[in-house]
């Protein structure tokens, strides 16, 4: 059912972290992947623990077209792509009062512009192929109001309303497309937070109903499913890989509840 042996996926940010992860599974189960990101010499690290005879594509999707060029490139080095992996991105940590133009516009051209023009760059050659996937990586940020966020998160808002979008468009053509909506999870967006904030690691854990910090594999096993045949009737989904965090109630202690009067 994982089987993807004589598929071609691309994975964006595929330098470290979630990218790197999903790059790793993909690969182990059959694809021949396409990393792309803007470390060359972190993508060619990864390239070559690989085996599927794995193709390096830099890019710096902040640009203007970057994300056109990159599905050229991409599309110059293979005949074709079945998999897509939407996983660059950055963060931005801003209150309102800190929040400037320039940083809107840097968010929104990585996480949204270039997002959705490598799709749409990439979407005929899924379509020539007979149908793909493309699993674009959101955040828990476009589900919930988190503090001093507001343009990351109308960031992630944006990704999971243009994921049901394209799958109205493109599901005839035998195109799924679905976001995955991590929490908390130990990548590098956090390592400096987590070695220099005293009780941090503790703190956010216990917001967690599994009360554990996810790691870069547990989002990885969901991008493999949702690039195999296991999703085949999905479309359309934002899916949650947060533990619990968005949704769920995650009190420390169980809380004292009344009895109830059956009478």
């Amino acid at each position: 059912m994982f089987d993807l042996n004589d598929k071609t996926a691309v994975v964006t940010g595929a330098s470290r972290g979630i990218g790197e992860a999903s790059a790793r599974v993909l690969d182990r189960h059959g694809a021949r992947v396409v990393l792309s990101g803007r470390t060359v010499s972190d993508l060619e690290r990864v390239a070559g623990e690989l085996k599927n005879e794995p193709v390096v594509v830099p890019a710096d999707l902040s640009e203007p077209r970057s994300g056109t060029a990159l599905a050229e490139a991409i599309l110059a080095e293979v005949d074709g792509v079945d998999v897509l992996v939407n996983n660059a991105g950055i963060p931005m940590r801003r209150t309102p009062a800190q929040l400037t133009e320039d940083d809107v516009d840097l968010v929104f051209s990585i996480n949204v512009r270039s997002l959705l023009m490598l799709s749409l760059g990439l979407g005929p050659s899924m379509i020539a192929r007979g149908g793909g996937s493309i699993i674009n990586i959101s955040s828990v940020a476009g589900l919930h109001g988190p503090q001093g966020r507001v343009a990351y998160a109308g960031t992630k808002g944006a990704v999971d309303a243009m994921t049901r979008a394209l799958a109205s468009d493109w599901g005839p053509q035998g195109i799924r497309v679905n976001s995955i909506a991590p929490g908390i999870i130990t990548t590098a967006i956090w390592e400096e937070s987590r070695n220099t904030v005293p009780g941090l690691i503790e703190d956010l854990a216990q917001r967690v109903a599994l009360k554990r910090w996810g790691d870069s594999d547990d989002v990885a096993d969901v991008v493999l499913f949702f690039a195999s045949e296991a999703s085949r009737y999905v479309t359309g989904e934002t899916l949650t890989v947060d533990g619990g965090m968005a949704k769920v109630s995650a009190s420390a202690a169980a809380a004292a509840l009344p009895e109830l009067d059956d009478g």
